[in-house]
């Protein structure tokens, strides 16, 4: 693993935003008392949505604050889980997956389409749309290849819908969240091979029935 460091330049101060407390507190209602501390995770993403998606130093204090930690605690949580962005990135940061079935099935393709529009990783486009980054396996490998933009995963890749779903992000027009190719969850890419029917093929009951109505 890298070492992972907080940014060079840092914001003055951090503090959450009134919604943002209350959710803090609601969060906290989670843990008996004395083990607030288990809610660091969720307020260190709570800060981070707040802040563009990264997570500043003063935001860091904040939760040890708020959490009564030792900040060194809480920077070395900050600092080893991957999904805190530890320095500024894009309106839309794109964490593309590199791990073995994403790579046999396609994404070299989108690390090209990402190099040529936004340059290397880890680096922010001037306007601040876009950033991105090559990550461990995200968990949707039957969609191969798939990226996850801010929350919101995208899968079923191809160079020619990723440049367009990159457009329709720049250009603030909405986009599906998901295939891209308009497959449903993880079904067959080429459609259902087996339980297509209600019934069997000697007109018996099949696997299905169960979930028809009630065809009397």
């Amino acid at each position: 693993m890298s070492v992972r460091r907080l940014a060079d330049q840092q914001p003055a101060s951090f503090a959450f935003t009134p919604e943002n407390e209350e959710r803090c507190e609601e969060i906290l209602k989670k843990y008996p008392e004395g083990r607030e501390a288990s809610a660091v995770i969720s307020l260190l993403w709570l800060a981070q949505k707040q802040n563009n998606y990264w997570l500043p130093k003063p935001a860091i204090e904040t939760v040890a604050e708020k959490l009564g930690m030792p900040l060194i605690r809480v920077l070395e949580i900050a600092t080893f889980y991957t999904m805190f962005n530890l320095a500024p990135v894009g309106k839309f940061h794109v964490q593309m997956c590199g791990t073995t079935p994403c790579m046999l099935a396609g994404s070299d393709a989108i690390k090209n389409i990402l190099l040529k529009r936004i340059g290397e990783q880890s680096q922010v486009t001037q306007d601040g749309v876009f950033s991105w980054i090559e990550v461990e396996c995200l968990g949707a490998c039957c969609n191969a290849p798939m990226v996850q933009i801010n929350e919101d995963y995208y899968e079923d890749l191809t160079a020619e819908n990723f440049e367009k779903l990159l457009d329709d992000l720049a250009a603030g027009r909405p986009v599906t969240i998901g295939s891209q190719q308009g497959r449903v969850t993880s079904e067959p890419a080429d459609g259902l091979t087996s339980l297509t029917s209600l019934y069997g093929a000697d007109g018996r009951s099949g696997p299905l029935s169960a979930l028809a109505p009630n065809q009397s």
